[in-house]
C-alpha cells in the first residue's frame, strides 16, 4: 500500500513538472547578459521552464506536451515596438486617407493628394470631416506643403485636415480653419504657428505644433477604435512584436486596449505611456489595479520640440537648407526651460519614470538640465528617465546621459527613411552622418532601444536592426559609417535593453526560466547571414505566453 502511495506521489510530481510546449531542434538566441545560444526551451503556464540541449528539454515532455520542431529555425524573445503609437496606424488603414509617399505610399505630387481626397469627399457625406495622414512636403514635386487651397480643389463641402509625415503639422481647407476660427487676426498658438500669407496675412491652411484644427474632428465611436486596434494587433505581430510601448494617451486609450484585450483582439503585451500628471488619483489607482495582466502603466510622456523633417526640431545651429523666408532658423521648442522643470520635478519626485521627446540638440541640452535639476533636488536612484528619438544627441550630452542613467531610444528609422534628406536639406553631411549616434552610445556603455514611431514608419523591428548594423539610406547610401553597430547589440536593443528600459528586465527581453514565454521565430539566424539581408529574414511564428499568435 505505502508503495502504491509513493509510486502515486512520483507520478503526480512528475505531472507538474512536464511542460505544456517544448520548442526543440532550433537555434535559440537567449539575448541573456553572457550571449548563451541554446538548442530547445520548454513552457509551463505561460513561462519559460527551462533552457537548454534537446535532450534536456526532452525530459520535461509528457503525453499531453506540444512539440514543435524548430528545424533549424532561430527563436528569440519576442521584439519590442519601442514607442509608438497604437493604434494610429489602424486608424489611417481604416479611417483616414493615406498621404505617404514611396516607399510607404504612392502620392508623389500636390495633384495625387488633391485626387486621393477627392476620391473620398465623393464617397463622403456633406460636412463630414475628411482626415489624411503622412504626407512629405520634401516628396512631393512641389516641395511644399499642401494648403487650404490646394485642399479646397479636393472639397469646399467637407472640413479637410490633412497631418504631415512626422505628426507635428498639419493643413486644413478653408471649411476647416472657418470651423476652428482661424482667421489673419488668430494670435499665434502657446508652442506653435500658424502660416500666414506674407501678402495678404491670411492663414495658408499650415499649422506647427498646434491642434486648433485638428481638435474638431470627432471621435471615432468605440467600435471604430476597437477595430483599429485589432487591425494593428494583427500587423504587430507579424512583424514578431510581443510588446508595443505607446508614446501616450488618454484614459480613454487604456481603456479600449483593456477592452481589446478582454474581447481577444489583441493578443500581445503593451505599455502605456501617460500624459504627464504628478500623482495617480485613487479612482486612476482602482483602474490600473483592475488593468489585464498584459497591459501595465509606463513613464509619463511629455514633448518638448518637433520633427526635424518638419524643420520644427529645436536644434543648435542653424538647419542646413533654411526653410523659404526665414534666415538662421534653428526651429524651436513647446516652451521654456523652467517650464519644462515645472513638469518634470514633480513627476521625478513622486517615483514616476519620465520620458521627453527630444528630436534637436538644443532640446536635448533643456531635458538634460532638467533631469540633471531634478535629481539635485531629489536625489533617486534608477529613474530610468528616457529622451525619446534623441535623433542629434552630440558626443558631450551622451556622457551627461551617462552620468545621470538616462536612456535613450533612438529613431534609427531615420537613417533610411530619410538620411538622404537629412544629409543634403535638414543637416547637412557632418550633422546627419550621427544621427541616431548608436556607436557612440555604446562605446559608453548607455542601454538605448530602437523605434519606428509607427504611424510614422511601418513597424518593423527587423528593419531597425539592419538600418543599425548597415546605416542605409533609401538611396542605397551609407551614412555614418561609423556608427554602425553589430547584429547581437541591435538585437539587444530590440528586445532586452527595451524590457530594462521599460523596468521589464525580470518578466522580459531574454529566453531565460521564469520569464514571459515570449517568443519569435525567424527563417534564418540574423547573426549568420549578411548585414544587408537581415530585413528580409521572414517572421516565422509569433508566441505570447507560450501560445502561438500569428503563423506565417
Amino acid at each position: 500500500m505505502k508503495t502504491v502511495s509513493l509510486l502515486y506521489v512520483s507520478v503526480l510530481v512528475a505531472a507538474a513538472q512536464q511542460a505544456d510546449r517544448i520548442f526543440v531542434n532550433g537555434t535559440v538566441l537567449t539575448m541573456d547578459t553572457k550571449g548563451n545560444v541554446a538548442q530547445a526551451v520548454a513552457v509551463r503556464a505561460g513561462r519559460i521552464q527551462r533552457v537548454g540541449t534537446n535532450a534536456e528539454i526532452r525530459e520535461l515532455a509528457g503525453p499531453h506536451t506540444a512539440v514543435t520542431d524548430l528545424a533549424g529555425r532561430t527563436l528569440l524573445p519576442g521584439f519590442y515596438a519601442a514607442h509608438d503609437h497604437l493604434p494610429e496606424a489602424g486608424v489611417v488603414a481604416l479611417f483616414e486617407v493615406d498621404l505617404n509617399s514611396p516607399p510607404m505610399g504612392t502620392i508623389e505630387s500636390m495633384e495625387d493628394i488633391v485626387r486621393v481626397l477627392r476620391q473620398r469627399a465623393a464617397e463622403t457625406p456633406a460636412g463630414k470631416w475628411i482626415v489624411g495622414r503622412g504626407y512629405d512636403d520634401t516628396l512631393l514635386r512641389e516641395r511644399r506643403h499642401p494648403t487650404r487651397h490646394d485642399l479646397d480643389r479636393a472639397s469646399m463641402r467637407h472640413p479637410i485636415v490633412v497631418i504631415h509625415t512626422s505628426g507635428h503639422l498639419s493643413s486644413a481647407n478653408s471649411l476647416a480653419l472657418a470651423l476652428a476660427g482661424v482667421t489673419r487676426d488668430t494670435p499665434q498658438p502657446p508652442g506653435g504657428f500658424i502660416h500666414k500669407d506674407p501678402a495678404t496675412g491670411e492663414p495658408t491652411g499650415v499649422i506647427e505644433q498646434s491642434h486648433i484644427v485638428r481638435r474638431l474632428v470627432p471621435d471615432l465611436t468605440p467600435e471604430q477604435r476597437q477595430q483599429a486596434i485589432e487591425w494593428c494587433g494583427r500587423r504587430y505581430l507579424a512583424k514578431g512584436v510581443t510588446t508595443a510601448v505607446i508614446a501616450g494617451g488618454s484614459r480613454v486609450s487604456v481603456q479600449d486596449l483593456g477592452e481589446a484585450m478582454a474581447r481577444g483582439r489583441l493578443p500581445l503585451r503593451v505599455v502605456f505611456m501617460t500624459a504627464p500628471g504628478a500623482s495617480l488619483t485613487p479612482a486612476d489607482q482602482a483602474a490600473l489595479a483592475s488593468l489585464p495582466e498584459r497591459l501595465r502603466i509606463g513613464a509619463a510622456k511629455i514633448w518638448h520640440d518637433g520633427a526635424l523633417q518638419g524643420y520644427t526640431g529645436y536644434l543648435s545651429a542653424p538647419y542646413y537648407v533654411q526653410p523659404m523666408g526665414k534666415q538662421d532658423y534653428r526651429g524651436y521648442p513647446a516652451r521654456s526651460r523652467s517650464e519644462l522643470a515645472a513638469i518634470v520635478k514633480p513627476l521625478h519626485n513622486v517615483g514616476r519614470q519620465v520620458a521627453i521627446h527630444g528630436n534637436g540638440d538644443a532640446a536635448i541640452d533643456d531635458i538634460l538640465a532638467v533631469f540633471a535639476e531634478a535629481q539635485r533636488e531629489f536625489p533617486r536612484p534608477d529613474a530610468r528617465h528616457r529622451i525619446e528619438h534623441c535623433q542629434t544627441v552630440r558626443e558631450d550630452q551622451l556622457e551627461e546621459m551617462t552620468r545621470l542613467g538616462v536612456t535613450p531610444s533612438f529613431f534609427v528609422a531615420h537613417v533610411y527613411y530619410w538620411g538622404d534628406r537629412h544629409r543634403d536639406l535638414f543637416l547637412g553631411p557632418e550633422r546627419a552622418s550621427r544621427i541616431s549616434p548608436l556607436a557612440s552610445a555604446l562605446r559608453r556603455g548607455l542601454r538605448f532601444t530602437l523605434h519606428n514611431d509607427t504611424p510614422v514608419t511601418p513597424v518593423d523591428p527587423l528593419l531597425l536592426v539592419w538600418t543599425a548594423v548597415t546605416r542605409t539610406t533609401r538611396a542605397g547610401k551609407v551614412l555614418g559609417p561609423e556608427q554602425r553597430i553589430g547584429v547581437l547589440e541591435a538585437l539587444r536593443a530590440v528586445t532586452i535593453h527595451a524590457a530594462w528600459q521599460n523596468f521589464e528586465e525580470d518578466t522580459k527581453g531574454s529566453i531565460e526560466p521564469g520569464k514571459f514565454a515570449d517568443f519569435v521565430v525567424l527563417a534564418r539566424n540574423p547573426l549568420a547571414v549578411p548585414p544587408a539581408a537581415i530585413r528580409d529574414i521572414p517572421i516565422e511564428e509569433t508566441i505570447v505566453g507560450g501560445v502561438t499568435v500569428f503563423r506565417r
